[in-house]
């Protein structure tokens, strides 16, 4: 039987390593500068525990040497005592540190992820279209748990290490220079073991971190389009892409590390009872002859215990400190990312409107593609009216909204409501006085009630009920097991499609827009349930500006203006039995019931 060989995962930048970058540590340090007093005092605890901890082997040499073997039991009891108090200092310092820095990391932790939500709600939707939801999630959670470590773990523990090696090497080489010299004569070959296991360790262990990212997409593409995989029949060749492809992979990877490690910890502890032979050996000889205690001998059987395990750990700090750079790089790289659309410095609140609205000589194109989206659209609408918006896909129709938006900015041109270029007010009062409802209905975790006062966080259980009621919703809100306060769980799983986006309707409509936006609306509803929402928009939209993107005959006829956009461009406009009348390009939509 054929070796199967390991499969790599997918290239994935959330697994690189970087080496210290002193721009990415002051950039860190930012963070963690409200917190340097604490710091300071885990260091000093850091110092203390070190401290009690090196001076239990001497402890143990005085008890030996100026108590058992000189039969002084005064000076053997208090060596002891004092033997017991390092020992509380060391539990006390530890539990003090842990609990000090446990608080810091999180502290941090906690900012960081604060300022990274925040800055991810002000960035524009073009930043979303580039960035999978992956990726930011993955940033905000991995990233920053690997800062985590680092910050909370990784500093301090570094400084316990270097204090411990430290007061081994100054305590060895004061008790004895020749054992102590014997005892170092295996660094030499720890030190290049250290190097060796690092390279081929940290590469491994990248695929690793890259394997279980692996694991996790197609676990979750798998159960997302759970149903598709169901209706093609694929259960059995998507189990065996699964347990032969992702999951052995990341099993031979695993055990591939493991490997590393059963060869690398052992080597260490081997190098340490070689070590400990020697001083045995040569000690033992010395103590045979007078000149050295057995005090002393003890006292050094004991540091060299304790004397590889801050090598060993310091080496482990290395490898999370490069993590914690390339984490650091992504977690900055996605601060720095600017929104394309921004207000003025000198950006007023937009008044209360009617809702007149503007397009001037409109041109759009994205930043990173020259290719024109909009071109030169002018269109005037008059408070109260509702335009429907028609062409193919991609003809440009959701784009022309998402500029009234300002989600995003016209490369070229004016759009003004009530006379006020958009541009020269805040986003916020512009938004506050629009409603959108999307073609996929999103609702968050919560209550019926709690999605549809979304929008109007003030509103009243009667406001709540009479939106509902005003798109036909409260209807079936009624039936739910708790009426209006039903969890409607994650994405509203328990709901059908017509029913959260009548539940969109009304959380849009609760916020009583002057502009109303609907793109794709009633794509995803039955004819039944497109019905209310028809006699219920009949009424609603009175009085308000509404932009209806639609392939329905029913949310097009009865507009009171219709704009015909192919190729970017306006191309007609008129009512239903204008453009009839002119045979021309809605004409022919129309004949083919808008299927283009």
């Amino acid at each position: 039987m054929t070796k199967k060989k390991i499969v790599s995962p997918p290239h994935s930048d959330e697994v690189l390593v970087k080496s210290y970058d002193p721009q990415i540590a002051r950039r860190l340090w930012v963070f963690m500068r409200p917190y340097r007093c604490e710091y300071m005092l885990g260091i000093f605890y850091t110092f203390l525990q070190a401290v009690a901890m090196n001076s239990g082997p001497y402890l143990i040499s005085i008890a030996l040497d100026k108590g058992v073997d000189l039969g002084n039991i005064t000076t053997l009891r208090n060596t002891v005592m004092i033997y017991i108090g390092a020992i509380i200092v060391q539990w006390s310092m530890i539990y003090l540190r842990v609990n000090l820095m446990a608080k810091v990391g999180q502290s941090i932790i906690f900012d960081m992820r604060t300022q990274l939500f925040e800055h991810l709600q002000a960035l524009s939707l073009s930043f979303y279209s580039r960035y999978s939801v992956g990726r930011v999630i993955t940033r905000v959670i991995n990233d920053v748990s690997v800062l985590r470590q680092f910050v909370t773990w990784a500093i301090v523990a570094t400084a316990r290490d270097v204090f411990v090696l430290v007061g081994i090497i100054v305590a060895m080489i004061v008790m004895n220079l020749r054992l102590s010299l014997i005892t170092f004569s295996v660094l030499p070959i720890m030190i290049g073991l250290t190097f060796w296991f690092q390279t081929l360790a940290r590469e491994n262990y990248r695929l690793v971190r890259a394997s279980v990212s692996w694991v996790n997409s197609v676990l979750a593409e798998n159960v997302n389009g759970v149903r598709v995989v169901q209706a093609f029949s694929r259960q059995r060749l998507n189990y065996l892409f699964f347990r032969d492809e992702v999951n052995t992979s990341t099993l031979k990877l695993n055990l591939k590390a493991a490997r590393l490690s059963s060869t690398f910890f052992p080597a260490i502890d081997f190098l340490g009872s070689i070590a400990t032979s020697l001083v045995v050996w040569f000690g033992g000889q010395a103590v045979l002859g007078e000149r050295v205690t057995a005090g002393v001998l003890v006292a050094f059987v004991l540091y060299i215990n304790r004397f590889f395990g801050p090598i060993r750990s310091l080496s482990i700090r290395f490898d999370q400190m490069q993590s914690a750079m390339a984490g650091g790089e992504r977690i900055f790289s996605l601060l720095d990312a600017t929104p394309e659309v921004n207000d003025e410095p000198d950006a007023i609140d937009l008044p209360l409107i009617s809702g007149k609205v503007d397009f001037k000589n409109v041109h759009f194109n994205y930043l990173d593609d020259s290719t024109p989206v909009l071109e030169d659209i002018n269109l005037t609408v008059a408070a109260g009216q509702t335009i429907a918006l028609v062409g193919k896909t991609g003809a440009g129709k959701s784009t022309m909204v998402k500029l009234l938006s300002r989600f995003h900015d016209p490369t070229m041109g004016q759009i003004l409501v009530d006379g006020t270029d958009i541009r020269t007010v805040t986003q916020q009062s512009l938004r506050k006085q629009m409603g959108i409802v999307l073609q996929d209905p999103f609702l968050f975790n919560g209550t019926v009630r709690d999605n549809i006062k979304f929008g109007s966080l003030n509103s009243t259980d009667e406001a709540i009920k009479a939106a509902a009621e005003a798109v036909g919703a409260d209807e079936f809100i009624s039936q739910l097991r708790e009426g209006y306060d039903t969890d409607v769980e994650e994405g509203g799983v328990i709901l059908s499609v017509g029913q959260r986006q009548l539940i969109s309707f009304a959380r849009a409509l609760l916020a009583s827009p002057r502009i109303l936006i609907l793109d794709e609306a009633t794509s995803s509803v039955d004819t039944q349930t497109e019905f209310i929402i028809q006699a219920a928009l009949a009424r609603l939209l009175e009085g308000r500006t509404a932009f209806v993107i639609a392939h329905r005959l029913s949310t097009i006829v009865n507009a009171d203006l219709i704009v015909v956009i192919d190729e970017g461009r306006i191309v007609e406009q008129g009512r239903h039995s204008e453009l009839l009348a002119m045979n021309g390009y809605y004409a022919r939509l129309y004949r083919m019931g808008f299927e283009e």
